[in-house]
């Protein structure tokens, strides 16, 4: 597949305080059992240097898997979807504009949604020409970048659903040209203030006190700016009316200054608790405060924000309305997960499950995708295993568990000391882990690290399970604490790993490609991935005993559960165009949203790469049955157009095993109705694992998000009868009283699957 695809230590400090057993070579270092290689073998591709940053930000890890990381890898970078604004910083100065939707037609019979760059307003200094284009300073969700040449610099900061770019200038005047004539409309009496609708849309530029704009053609103005105040906003409005012009005019002077989202995770109440919070400069005047952009996934349900939300912009992530407010908040449920289900024993397919699984495990090693020479599909290899060895275990053959855990922990351990051509890179210089060999530009694009060790920490936490040795920091465990540290450092700015690396706090969802390479930025496939990645923090940081870093992943895992809701499948109604014939999203970009896969428009591999893997953690999926059911059904009749061109389905049932289950979290019977024991299954996954993820939702029901508990693995499900069945997992080492929000109790013993019926 073709994916155009953060809590950890620093390096130094790990070294030093995980006790790792630690020597090193030219080229290798070891970490317990493990080798990393410090310098990729001859012939591998090198990680990619982000050199247009300032001396300062060149001193800390390349922030990678971001919004903005085109910035920093490219001299002519790419366009930045800032929302409501896109902007783009070239040599001729900084472009900016507030894009407009566009119905693309596609031959899948379907459309995209776009909201591309077009026709920007410029920005440049008439003093001075530009320098090469830098990022200068990140925060959560703003950036600044800088322009320099000598002693001559000019400096933007946009951040997410602000609607402003800001700007400082050392010297001069300052030049705004126009895509075509536009057209000045009253702001009164103040003469730092130039609004203009050009090709329909509202904009004004707000400069210091005592500066005149003067028009030099129709299409360029200049605003003559007072010696020592070389600062200036430019805005894109929601309207031209009068009091909206009043509105910006207060917030123009505070100037972005730093962000940061704050987290807090309440066990207790299995609440997870975001503050958003904006620092800012002010240039003159009274301190009145930003103007924020909140995005449907803050905004919508958000008692706390409504009463305070302004006017609105029509973007392609929905209605992004403002706020006057320097922070809010938001409050999301926890549902939890449990690592794996208990045995499936009163079923009449019991005997089916059994003989299943007895082939399962005897054609385990030839399922570990010796196929798949990378890290990717080597982590989908053990991945794949290990759920069925959660099943075997179950079933009670312990012989067996035992068989497909040496297994997986041979092949595991094969990777991590770099046996033959297999091995993980760290780059200091770069801050990331790269491993080889490579697939899918995970090392060229830095794409879909998360995706990638989401697979490796998940198969070593479903190891640690049983042999808890495995992960000492004499053998694999600081292997895997590189691996959670380059997804999941919380430090900002620090030098060994970039905070969060794929994950964006203020969109609430991560990005898989490593680099944005087109006007529509950053782009995520694969939610389901993401998801699995975050599920696999949480199990890992509880083995671990490590509070910070659950803490994060189930932050992680709620926050993206709402975005994917929004973004990628549009539960609410808030976010697709009425013209968006699809029911979900596959990719969701900055810029635009598609139906599509990167490396396929077979419609049942759009529609599985965001529901696989379906595992115990995806119960999530499930939220909104109705939903489910109109999903699959777009399956035939999407499937009879692609073959209308002349394609092939291959093969016709294509990751049925993934569709059943996804039927089964909103229906057990109809999707265990519609599994074919003969017929595809998806190579992540095992026919074992699918009946027997079918049998448990046939004889538990589907997942009850009304109901949490105040731990962090949990799982209600309810049937159709009503008859609920909670359970609960205690990845500790002493035994833990479970409270049910309902009430219900159950005590559970250490490393133990609890279950009351």
């Amino acid at each position: 597949m073709k994916h155009i695809r953060f809590f950890g230590i620093a390096l130094a400090f790990c070294l030093a305080a995980c006790n790792f057993a630690w020597a090193q070579t030219a080229n290798t270092a070891k970490i317990g059992a493990g080798t990393i290689y410090l310098a990729p073998k001859e012939g591998d591709r090198p990680v990619p240097k982000a050199k247009f940053r300032t001396d300062a930000l060149l001193k800390t890890a390349a922030q990678t898997g971001q919004w903005y990381t085109s910035q920093m890898f490219y001299a002519q970078p790419e366009v930045l979807q800032v929302h409501p604004l896109s902007v783009k910083a070239t040599p001729a100065g900084v472009e900016f504009v507030l894009p407009a939707k566009e119905v693309v037609p596609t031959v899948r019979q379907d459309v995209e949604i776009h909201y591309p760059h077009r026709n920007p307003l410029v920005i440049s200094p008439v003093a001075f020409k530009l320098g090469q284009s830098k990022v200068s300073k990140v925060s959560d969700w703003s950036l600044d970048m800088s322009f320099v040449r000598g002693q001559d610099e000019m400096l933007f900061t946009v951040a997410h659903g602000n609607p402003y770019v800001s700007f400082q200038i050392s010297r001069g005047d300052v030049r705004l040209r126009l895509p075509v004539a536009g057209d000045r409309f009253d702001s009164g009496d103040d003469a730092r203030i130039l609004a203009l609708r050009v090709k329909g849309k509202p904009y004004a530029l707000f400069g210091p006190t005592g500066m005149q704009w003067k028009k030099v053609s129709p299409t360029e103005w200049v605003g003559l700016m007072p010696s020592g105040k070389g600062y200036v906003s430019a805005a894109g409005l929601p309207d031209d009316r009068p009091d909206t012009l009043a509105l910006f005019t207060r917030h123009a002077y505070a100037f972005i200054d730093d962000t940061r989202a704050e987290w807090k995770y309440d066990q207790a109440t299995s609440k997870v608790d975001t503050t958003f919070n904006t620092m800012t400069k002010i240039m003159e005047g009274q301190d009145n405060g930003p103007l924020l952009g909140l995005y449907p996934h803050q905004w919508f349900n958000n008692a706390s924000v409504q009463s305070a939300l302004g006017q609105s912009y029509d973007t392609i992530r929905g209605k992004i309305k403002l706020i006057e407010a320097s922070q809010f908040k938001t409050s999301l449920t926890y549902n939890g997960f449990v690592p794996y289900w208990p045995a499936v024993s009163d079923s009449p397919r019991k005997k089916q499950l059994d003989e299943v699984m007895a082939a399962d495990v005897r054609n385990a090693r030839r399922m570990m995708l010796e196929e798949g020479k990378g890290p990717y599909w080597q982590g989908k290899g053990l991945h794949r295993i290990l759920k069925l060895m959660d099943v075997v275990e179950q079933q009670g053959d312990r012989a067996g568990r035992d068989r497909l855990l040496a297994m997986v922990k041979e092949r595991a351990e094969q990777w991590l000391t770099g046996q033959d051509h297999t091995y993980f890179h760290l780059d200091k210089s770069q801050g990331a882990i790269a491993s080889y060999p490579e697939e899918y530009y995970f090392v060229e694009q830095m794409n879909d690290h998360h995706f990638v060790y989401g697979y490796w920490i998940r198969a070593a936490a479903d190891i640690a399970l049983r042999d808890p040795s495995w992960i000492a920091k004499d053998k694999w465990g600081g292997m895997i604490d590189l691996l959670v540290g380059d997804i999941a450092t919380l430090k900002r700015n620090g030098a060994d790993f970039p905070f969060m690396r794929n994950f964006d706090p203020y969109e609430g969802h991560s990005w898989a490609s490593g680099m944005a390479f087109d006007e529509f930025g950053g782009n995520q496939e694969s939610s389901s991935e993401a998801m699995n990645a975050w599920a696999a923090l949480i199990l890992w940081a509880e083995i671990t005993g490590n509070r910070e870093l659950r803490d994060l992943g189930v932050y992680l895992y709620t926050t993206e559960i709402n975005s994917i809701n929004h973004y990628w499948f549009d539960l609410y109604g808030q976010v697709f165009a009425p013209e968006y014939k699809s029911l979900e999203s596959s990719i969701v970009f900055g810029g635009k949203y598609v139906h599509n896969t990167w490396w396929t428009d077979e419609p049942r591999q759009i529609k599985g790469i965001n529901l696989l893997p379906v595992t115990t953690a995806s119960t999530y999926l499930g939220r909104n049955p109705d939903f489910v059911k109109r999903s699959l059904a777009t399956l035939k009749p999407e499937t009879d157009i692609y073959l209308a061109r002349d394609k092939k389905a291959n093969p016709p049932d294509m990751w049925q095993d993934i569709f059943a289950k996804y039927m089964g979290l909103a229906d057990p019977d109809l999707g265990l109705a519609q599994w074919n024991r003969w017929g595809s299954f998806e190579l992540g996954d095992t026919r074992t694992h699918t009946l027997h993820y079918l049998l448990s939702l046939q004889e538990m029901g589907t997942p009850d998000f009304d109901v949490t508990a105040n731990t962090t693995f949990f799982s209600v499900f309810k049937r159709a009868d009503g008859h609920k069945t909670y359970l609960a997992f205690n990845a500790g080492k002493t035994p833990i009283d479970v409270t049910f929000s309902d009430g219900k109790t159950l005590t559970v013993a250490p490393n133990t699957l609890g279950q009351l019926k």
